[in-house]
C-alpha cells in the first residue's frame, strides 16, 4: 500500500531525535523533489526539500511523543514525501503485540501530529517578530485564517519563512479532514466507531469517500494543483475499495 510502511533499504538515512529512531527512505528525497519541481531554480528547490524534511519530522514527532505520553515507544519513518509513526510492540507473558489504546488515546495521538506542526508554526512567526519582522494576518480562500511574514534579510529569508508557515499550517488543516489515512480520516473513525460501533467503519468510509472526492475536485478547479487532485482522488477510490470489500469492521 503506499501509506504503509516501506522496507529497508542500504540507501535509508538513519538518526535519533533523543529517545525515537528515525528512519528516512531514499523515496523522500526523490519525491520531495518531483513535488518541488516547479519552484525553478535550485536554491529555492533545496530550501523546499528542506522545510518539507523539517516540517514532516516535526509532525512526525508529535504522534511518536504522543505514543510515548501513553506508554508505546514509536520509531519515525519519513517516505514518499510522507511520513509515518510506527508504534513499536512490547512483550506480554513472552509474546510480543500492540498495546491496545482506547478511542480518546488513538484520536490524542492523532491530533497530536498536525498540532506539533502549528506549534512549529507559532515559533517561527514568534522568531519572525523577534528579528524584526512583521506578521501580516491573511485569508486562504478568502475564509480561513492564514498569517504571512515579512522579514529582513531579502528573498531566502522569506521563501523559508512562507514554505515553513505554508507546510506546517495549510497542510496540517487538509491532514485534519476526514479523509483515511489522514490523521483527520483516523479521527473521524475513532469517533464514528465510538458513536456507533455496528456501523460507525462505514459511515466514516463513506464520509472519508465524499470528502476526499470533493477536495481532489475542489484542488483541480481553485487551485490548479494536479497533485492534490491525484492525492485525494486516490484516497477516496481507496475508501470506496475497502468499502466494496466489506472489511471495514477492522479497519
Amino acid at each position: 500500500m503506499l501509506f504503509a510502511e516501506p522496507p529497508s533499504t542500504p540507501y535509508d538515512l538513519r538518526f535519533n531525535v533523543g529517545p525515537i529512531p528515525v528512519r528516512v527512505h531514499p523515496l523522500f528525497w526523490l519525491i520531495a523533489v518531483l513535488f518541488g519541481a516547479s519552484i525553478g531554480g535550485i536554491l529555492p528547490l533545496l530550501i523546499w526539500v528542506a522545510v518539507l524534511f523539517v516540517s514532516i519530522l516535526v509532525h512526525e514527532l508529535g504522534h511518536a511523543v504522543a505514543f510515548r505520553r501513553y506508554g508505546t515507544a514509536a520509531r519515525v519513518v519519513l517516505h514518499w514525501g510522507g511520513g509515518l509513526a510506527v508504534p513499536e510492540p512490547v512483550s506480554w507473558g513472552g509474546r510480543w503485540a500492540n498495546v491496545e489504546l482506547g478511542p480518546s488515546q488513538a484520536i490524542l495521538i492523532s491530533l497530536a501530529g498536525p498540532a506539533a506542526g502549528f506549534l512549529f508554526a507559532a515559533l517561527v512567526l514568534a522568531a519572525a517578530a523577534a528579528v524584526g519582522g512583521m506578521v501580516v494576518p491573511t485569508f486562504l480562500f478568502g475564509f480561513i485564517p492564514f498569517p504571512e511574514a515579512l522579514v529582513p534579510g531579502g528573498a531566502v529569508p522569506n521563501l523559508i519563512v512562507h514554505l515553513l508557515l505554508w507546510v506546517n499550517i495549510f497542510w496540517g488543516l487538509v491532514n485534519l479532514l476526514p479523509v483515511y489515512p489522514l490523521d483527520g480520516g483516523n479521527v473521524a473513525r475513532r469517533a464514528w466507531i465510538s458513536l456507533d460501533p455496528l456501523d460507525g467503519g462505514r459511515k466514516s468510509l463513506w464520509l472519508s469517500v465524499i470528502t476526499g472526492a470533493v477536495v481532489a475536485l475542489a484542488g483541480l478547479l481553485f487551485l490548479r494543483s494536479v497533485y492534490m487532485a491525484l492525492l485525494f482522488g486516490f484516497l477516496a477510490f481507496q475508501s470506496y475499495q475497502t468499502l466494496s470489500g466489506r472489511s471495514y469492521g477492522g479497519y
